[in-house]
């Protein structure tokens, strides 16, 4: 079986995933607070970890995996756009405001992670079906001497975790000095953070001990990995922004309340995002959301294309000429397989670039060297091993491969033209090849070519036949008539 490498933020080193249980491989990824739509810097981690979940899926199989990713679907930001709504002049209570706000959202969210080729989680929870499961969690802290109720909120008593701050690496002293924190006269220490808070008759809340109100946003992933991937899992995941204070205090409330399981075994970080390299904010007029670029007739392969470029361990620069750059590369693949299945299985090369802590870069340098065995005929030799020889098993070998990153499928085809019928002119070259080689006169043949050329159509002749393949600049009203 594959070995696969995944830098575990926790340990700080590249670790071999060895699953707690081969036959359910269970990974968590926190989602999105459903308020208004996701930005780019949202989407990337939904693409390195889409790429995750293939890979475990081709190792493991389908069968014995298992992807979370909720909906964070209570919130204090997702009150105020409903309240803005009713400010505007909407009638309606707060609570169907609330409703009809989340379930947009999430409607739009769908639409745009499919839109990059993302695979649908197995899960997708929402935080309002686990309120339960929250103050259950929550009482079991309280009981266990780690947290504490205070003017009607309970707040997670920090000092009692000494492990608090081994996933970023500081000190609770040092976090207090360097982070912005609530200040509250209730609470006993300023890293303590709120499970529960109050909810006035207006905002959405639920009953519980401590009175009615709802939950801290912590607290729901805890909640939430454990009713869907039970006390302990394999791999749980974010973005860098989310390893504190989120991460680190799941970890504090769920090895807490079970203080005799492991929770999450890897933690898996990916990086931020820059635009043109400059952090994206609205201030500087260069904050995109996903749907934002989609309009701009900006395809989701190449969006999808132009975040696999970088490891998701580094920071990624989105750019105009990346994005270009993105683009020409998957006209020109898919000018090369147009119409070809997949094969059986991909490339080992990719697959274990992948496995090597998801190299995707690396995935991309290796579909680059089969694009171009394609183009030339030629194989090295771990390529004519796979294939025979045979140029379409080649082909075969590229789409599967592809696939692996979620590139070349047919769902994010859409925005490449299909693929014109070339056959009559393949029996015109072959024809005046014919004439040509008894006459000795390959004039007409090289008029041929060169007109196809024009048309940005890249013509092949070999002892088997003709073959003419559209590239990137293919332009069907170019054709020779």
């Amino acid at each position: 079986m594959v070995e696969i490498q995944l830098t575990n933020t926790r340990s700080r080193s590249k670790e071999r995933l060895v699953p707690i249980d081969p036959q359910n491989l269970r990974m968590y990824l926190c989602g999105p607070t459903v308020y208004d739509r996701a930005h780019l810097g949202n989407a990337r981690p939904v693409v390195v970890f889409d790429v995750l979940y293939r890979l475990l899926r081709h190792v493991y199989g389908a069968q014995h995996v298992t992807y979370v990713r909720n909906f964070t679907d209570v919130d204090d930001k997702i009150n105020a756009a409903a309240l803005a709504r009713r400010q505007a002049g909407d009638p309606r209570p707060l609570e169907d405001l609330i409703r009809e706000r989340t379930e947009e959202t999430i409607g739009w969210y769908h639409a745009d992670m499919d839109a990059l080729g993302a695979l649908r989680p197995d899960h997708e929870p929402r935080a309002t079906d686990y309120i339960p499961q929250m103050i259950a969690m929550i009482e079991a802290l309280v009981a266990k001497g780690h947290a504490y109720a205070a003017e009607g909120h309970v707040l997670f008593d920090v000092r009692s975790f000494p492990e608090y701050g081994q996933l970023s690496g500081r000190s609770v002293d040092d976090m207090i000095a360097g982070a912005r924190v609530e200040v509250a006269p209730f609470k006993r220490d300023p890293m303590d953070f709120v499970l529960w808070k109050p909810s006035d008759a207006e905002l959405p809340g639920w009953d519980s001990p401590w009175g009615r109100g709802r939950p801290g946003w912590h607290i729901e992933c805890s909640a939430m990995s454990e009713a869907l991937l039970g006390r302990s899992f394999d791999i749980h995941g974010g973005g860098i922004d989310l390893q504190f204070p989120h991460h680190e205090n799941e970890i504090a409330q769920s090895c807490c309340a079970h203080p005799h399981d492991e929770f999450a075994r890897i933690w898996l970080h990916n990086e931020m995002l820059q635009v043109e390299g400059k952090k994206m904010s609205k201030s500087l007029g260069n904050f995109f959301t996903v749907r934002d670029l989609l309009d701009q007739g900006i395809p989701g392969e190449v969006i999808r294309f132009v975040f696999l470029m970088t490891h998701y361990r580094k920071p990624m620069d989105w750019t105009a000429d990346k994005a270009r750059e993105a683009e020409a590369v998957l006209r020109r693949w898919r000018g090369l397989v147009a119409g070809i299945e997949p094969a059986a299985s991909p490339a080992p090369a990719i697959v274990a670039a992948l496995a090597d802590d998801l190299n995707t870069a690396g995935a991309i340098a290796e579909l680059h060297r089969i694009a171009e065995a394609i183009r030339s005929a030629t194989s090295p030799d771990d390529l004519q091993q796979l294939t025979g020889g045979d140029t379409l098993e080649l082909r075969r070998l590229f789409v599967a491969s592809a696939g692996m990153l979620g590139l070349l499928t047919e769902e994010l085809g859409g925005w490449i033209a299909p693929a014109p019928d070339l056959s009559p002119l393949v029996a015109r070259m072959e024809a005046l090849r014919a004439e040509a080689r008894a006459s000795k006169d390959f004039s007409a043949v090289d008029a041929l070519k060169t007109a196809l050329n024009a048309a940005g159509v890249e013509v092949r002749m070999s002892a088997q036949g003709v073959e003419l393949i559209p590239g990137a600049s293919f332009d069907a009203a170019r054709l020779p008539q």
